[in-house]
């Protein structure tokens, strides 16, 4: 990326001025994330009764959830989809045989600082240990990130091995979250990307959007626009619910781009586990202008087996789908294996 176009961007990025009441500020959200089990039950209307195992559960991965998603909940409902993807239970603290710490392998995949070689022609960073949200299912729950993420003391490493393995022509950007990370530290990780001539395409793994809109502000578009690259943005949506005007809104931008928005969903028993839930999901997601991608088999990591939905219980939903669907709003039914080179179609 030319320096004058940085020059540019970081104008653009770092504002002269606080942000009006119409522009929410997703740094300030972030910070006020709910992190306490008793005030998000409190919130919600839910018996005391479910606090003890929450914070047991928040020993071993904390409760972590933006109060804009938790606006989207039913109160008085223990039930709710959206409550529990993110409600930390004690059924987390159970061994399960088959279940374990790092079921998609991505410690041996690890060829760099912070970066995993996963995929054919692809080069997945760790671009942060941070999230916007705490999802109870996360197949990355029991990551070392604080020894394995490109973070700015290690960058130079990372960049290093991407200049040399020129058999990549895409860069995921995974975590956590990278849209956790500032807009000025994003226009500094492009900048160095764009350095390397081999790389074509830019890949965003993100939830951020869903549980906080907010994050796609007027900086991050301008950073996106003036980038050489072609950008994905690949959405975890699980549940229409989660497809609010607010996202709609703030997806516009990166539609008008030509920014292709797919939707890579997770799943989970008591949550989506109908083809009536998933093909509304679908619907919405088309709607706003995200295709339909691949619906994950759970990851069989530790803390997450309440999750599971059986094979044959799954490929019935997905003949559903298909029964019920356009083949375009059908997602692919697939399986992460670790140390294979690709989703694994089921």
């Amino acid at each position: 990326m030319p320096s004058s176009n940085i020059k540019t961007i970081k104008a653009a990025i770092i504002p002269c001025s606080p942000p009006s009441n119409l522009e929410k500020n997703w740094q300030k959200l972030l910070a006020n994330a709910i992190t306490d089990p008793a005030q998000l039950l409190k919130q919600l209307n839910l018996s005391k009764q479910y606090l003890a195992g929450a914070l047991k559960a928040c020993q071993q991965f904390p409760l972590r959830v933006p109060q804009y998603y938790v606006d989207l909940m039913d109160k008085n409902n223990i039930n709710d989809p959206l409550l529990k993807q993110i409600l930390p239970l004690d059924l987390e603290m159970e061994a399960i045989e088959g279940f374990s710490q790092d079921p998609t392998g991505d410690l041996n995949a690890k060829v760099s600082q912070g970066i995993l070689d996963k995929y054919q022609g692809r080069g997945l960073i760790i671009s942060t240990g941070a999230c916007a949200v705490h999802c109870r299912y996360c197949f990355r729950r029991h990551f070392p990130y604080q020894n394995e993420n490109a973070g700015a003391k290690q960058w130079q490493q990372t960049i290093e091995y991407l200049t040399t393995a020129t058999d990549l022509n895409e860069i995921i950007l995974s975590g956590g979250d990278p849209l956790c990370l500032s807009n000025q530290r994003l226009v500094f990780l492009l900048d160095e990307l764009d350095k390397i001539p081999h790389i074509k395409r830019i890949r965003w793994h993100s939830r951020f959007p869903v549980v906080l809109p907010y994050r796609l502000d007027q900086g991050l578009i301008d950073l996106i626009q003036q980038s050489r690259f072609k950008h994905i943005f690949v959405l975890h949506l699980n549940h229409p619910k989660e497809i609010t005007s607010v996202l709609k809104k703030r997806l516009r931008p990166l539609v008008k781009l030509n920014v292709l928005l797919l939707n890579q969903a997770v799943l989970l028993k008591g949550i989506n586990d109908q083809s009536e839930i998933l093909a509304k999901l679908s619907e919405a997601c088309f709607d706003a202008d995200i295709l339909p991608y691949y619906l994950h088999k759970l990851d069989k990591v530790a803390g997450a087996a309440h999750f599971e939905v059986s094979d044959k219980k799954a490929r019935k939903i997905i003949l559903q789908l298909r029964n019920q669907l356009s083949g375009y709003l059908v997602p692919r039914y697939v399986e992460e294996v670790a140390g294979e080179k690709s989703k694994q179609w089921l």
